[in-house]
């Protein structure tokens, strides 16, 4: 029989069971778009928040993406991407670091964020302003889940790890996949796990895919 496949994420796929992680409520704080040369946009969820302001204030203002995903979510929007990332935050900064210092960046964001690279820019001389977009609380859903000790379990993000453990463990016989270095290390010690080869949703679940 095979095992199931519990995907923790914010999108759903059909080869798994897909359990919705977050639950997102949008802000919308005043922002003066006209300042800044460039955007940073580390997730999808920014892309959706975005839809609240008048387009016409940034569009035309090129977006440092963290991902290929969220780079394409940027510009199915109509927005100009600057660069893309590796899928990882903190490699943000190698980007940041190829242009001046004078350059003035608008972070948008959610309330918390796992990646230092904005206080290491800082800290290093780059103007990066902030603006709180949304806030990401846990889902009834995987609050009340409850898996099979043998499933696989796939987690996309630090928070989807921090959700599933308040109500939740982890089996020694579940498998565990993670989309990256940085949800890895949210893990509790002593839980093995296996990194997918490229930050995506989609590379995980061949991982899970594979193994059943």
């Amino acid at each position: 029989m095979s095992k199931s496949i519990y995907l923790f994420a914010t999108s759903k796929n059909k080869h798994a069971k897909s359990i919705k992680s977050l639950d997102v409520r949008y802000l919308k704080p005043d922002v003066d778009f006209s300042k800044y040369d460039y955007l940073i946009i580390t997730s999808k969820q920014t892309v959706k928040a975005l839809e609240q302001y008048d387009k016409e204030e940034f569009i035309n203002t090129p977006a440092l993406c963290v991902s290929i995903k969220t780079a394409d979510s940027y510009r199915e929007f109509g927005g100009n991407i600057l660069e893309t990332g590796d899928g990882y935050g903190d490699n943000l900064i190698e980007k940041i670091r190829e242009l001046p210092l004078d350059i003035k960046w608008l972070y948008l964001r959610a309330e918390l964020i796992a990646s230092n690279f904005v206080q290491i820019a800082k800290e290093e001389g780059y103007s990066i302003d902030e603006k709180i977009l949304y806030v990401s609380e846990c889902s009834k859903e995987i609050l009340d889940v409850r898996v099979d000790d043998d499933s696989t379990l796939i987690f996309t993000s630090p928070s989807s790890i921090e959700c599933f453990l308040k109500n939740n463990t982890i089996h020694p016989d579940a498998k565990v996949i993670v989309i990256g270095t940085t949800t890895a290390a949210c893990l509790p010690k002593g839980i093995d796990y296996i990194i997918s080869q490229n930050t995506s949703i989609e590379s995980c679940i061949e991982l899970a895919l594979d193994a059943k």
